[in-house]
């Protein structure tokens, strides 16, 4: 049966050739591109069953829910934008403008940091994926290991330094169950492929490592790949997602059902309802600071994926019917999102339970894609196949970060927001140099994503306080939009409740990330903030430099505003009461909770 994707390849009226995008999709084909993001599941599964034990399957479903709650005030106003690019970032700075210069574009700017990475961060998961496919760091309890052992027995004798400190790491344990550990350690040390442990160059960069490493060369190749077909525009970007996107949603769907079908769930592993104590340990914990604190890091981390479907409403102005489309593209991407999200989270806890969640390869999420496959082919062939569907699944969470990232430059430069450089579009309508430009900071990031799991995290924490942030703006630009703007046609209108929900949860995810970042890493939140600040340099070049201190035009031509209606403010000082509130929240959750001792 033929598929409709809602790419149209007759609309010869809609050029490139005038600069712009070209409207050469419908909902389906935002749906398509945009299906690329329950794959961010594979991101952090491991690392969020290291902090919140037994809740995490509900960690995440309540942030699915939140995600598509709040989805729901991005579809109203980017309705108000029929003709722009960039998603909710751009549609929720207009409201910002006419109260702070500088508010406006840092929405932008924290959408795209929070984005970006997922090219560099999802490159080195996939590269690690075909590593461990062609290169495998062979298990302790594989024949050669055995065999190692056998041969090596008299290698380290009861007596060895190495007994003694081992001894005094484990507290309990004997002699023998010392030598026996050590000699495990060195037997998967020795018969580890030497690509494993080659690196180019290596080092320390402040708070994480980087490395030029196997892993970081074939995620070069990956992200190039991407930037290929990302070349050829959204029509083509469709196209190629639609068949990628079946390939990889029904084995998504698959790994989510099948054991649920075949008994495999042990009901055991969700209970009891507790945190653990310390992350990435099994002893259970208590509904204390310490452990509410690993929670809300959990949940911190987990919005990074969950509101991700946001990204549908990236192609406004490239929906032949904006009207119509907008609203139906975030909509069934966010109940796509919804179904994955929530089963392949709770098949994976009742499948591996807390011991298996916590084993070193799913923490750091190398060995995610095995132990999934593993869980509907029990190896073999099947177990192979879908190891490489995890991969494919993995590309096309690439190509929705570079359509969506490279947007957000796109329309931002326009908007007058980012520099002009940036709003360059090719004879596809693909705006090109912004694409370089997430291309060559991805490579950067990708060194450094690929040296070690406490590197990966840190960038992983950093961007998603840039996406806390742009939730927190957008979520409030909202209420702000229907105040300042309560005469603008709107194709969709959110229930006013609905609404009001969304600019809580503002504040719920300011909790998330003033109490969650420190659990990835003690400098994660104050990274984050120095990171969304660069914003005010590069926005002060382009208004002040490149503009003179004037928007464009066409930035307002949406809301039938002029340069002098900006300095009407009907919402008088509640947006600066918001902010205000908002950044209290932040440094009052980062002081109250406390990680366990």
């Amino acid at each position: 049966m033929a598929i409709d994707t809602g790419v149209h390849t007759s609309g010869s009226a809609f050029s490139a050739s005038s600069g712009k995008l070209v409207r050469a999709i419908d909902w389906r084909g935002a749906f398509w591109v945009a299906s690329g993001v329950p794959a961010l599941v594979l991101f952090s599964i491991g690392g969020i069953a290291g902090v919140a034990g037994k809740v995490a399957f509900l960690v995440w479903f309540v942030s699915m829910l939140m995600g598509l709650i709040q989805s729901f005030t991005y579809a109203e106003i980017a309705g108000l934008f029929p003709n722009k690019s960039g998603g909710a970032s751009v549609y929720g700075a207009a409201a910002w403008v006419r109260y702070s210069k500088l508010i406006a574009p840092l929405s932008v700017w924290c959408n795209w940091f929070a984005w970006s990475p997922v090219l560099s961060l999802g490159c080195s998961i996939a590269a690690a994926y075909i590593l461990n496919s062609l290169a495998a760091v062979p298990p302790a309890d594989a024949p050669q290991v055995a065999a190692w052992v056998s041969a090596h027995a008299a290698s380290i004798p009861l007596d060895s330094p190495r007994v003694a400190e081992w001894i005094a790491a484990n507290q309990g344990k004997t002699a023998a169950d010392a030598v026996a550990a050590l000699l495990s350690t060195d037997a998967i040390a020795a018969l580890t492929p030497e690509i494993r442990n080659w690196s180019l160059f290596h080092g320390t960069l402040g708070p994480v490592s980087f490395s030029f490493n196997a892993a970081f060369f074939i995620g070069a190749v990956l992200m190039l790949i991407t930037f290929a077909i990302q070349h050829r525009g959204i029509l083509g970007t469709a196209s190629v997602q639609k068949y990628i996107g079946l390939a990889v949603i029904i084995p998504m769907f698959i790994v989510g059902v099948v054991p649920i079908l075949t008994g495999q769930i042990n009901w055991s592993n969700f209970t009891p309802l507790e945190p653990l104590k310390a992350a990435y340990a099994p002893e259970m914990g208590h509904w204390d600071i310490p452990g509410w604190t690993l929670i809300l890091g959990a949940m911190f981390i987990a919005a990074w994926s969950t509101y991700g479907f946001e990204t549908a409403i990236c192609y406004t102005s490239e929906f032949r019917d904006p009207g119509r489309d907008t609203f139906k593209a975030i909509f069934y991407s966010g109940l796509l999102c919804l179904v994955l999200f929530t089963l392949v989270p709770f098949t994976f806890q009742g499948v591996l339970g807390l011991e298996g969640m916590l084993e070193p390869s799913i923490v750091d999420g190398s060995g995610v894609a095995a132990a999934m496959a593993n869980m509907v082919g029990h190896g073999g062939m099947l177990t192979s196949l879908l190891v490489m569907l995890m991969i494919l699944a993995l590309m096309l969470c690439l190509m929705t970060a570079m359509a969506g990232s490279s947007r957000t430059l796109y329309q931002g430069s326009r908007d007058g927001w980012l520099p002009r450089y940036l709003s360059h579009v090719n004879e596809h309508g693909a705006p090109t140099r912004a694409m370089w430009t997430d291309l060559v900071i991805n490579l950067a990031v990708l060194a450094i994503a690929c040296a070690d799991a406490t590197s990966f995290f840190f960038i992983l924490a950093v961007s998603n306080c840039g996406y806390i942030i742009f939730n927190f703006l957008n979520l409030n630009s909202g209420w702000i939009h229907r105040i300042d703007n309560a005469g603008v046609h709107r194709p969709w209108r959110a229930p006013g409740f609905v609404l009001a929900i969304g600019a809580v949860f503002a504040f719920v995810n300011a909790v998330f990330m003033g109490a969650g970042a420190k659990v990835w890493n003690p400098v994660a939140l104050w990274a984050g903030l120095f990171t969304a600040s660069l914003i005010i340099p590069v926005f002060c070049f382009r208004h002040y430099v490149q503009d003179k201190g004037v928007f464009p035009a066409h930035m307002l031509e949406d809301l039938g505003l002029t340069q002098s209606d900006l300095k009407t403010r009907k919402a008088g000082v509640l947006p600066y009461l918001v902010l205000a509130a908002g950044l209290l929240v932040v440094l009052v959750s980062n002081w109250f909770f406390q990680l366990p001792a």
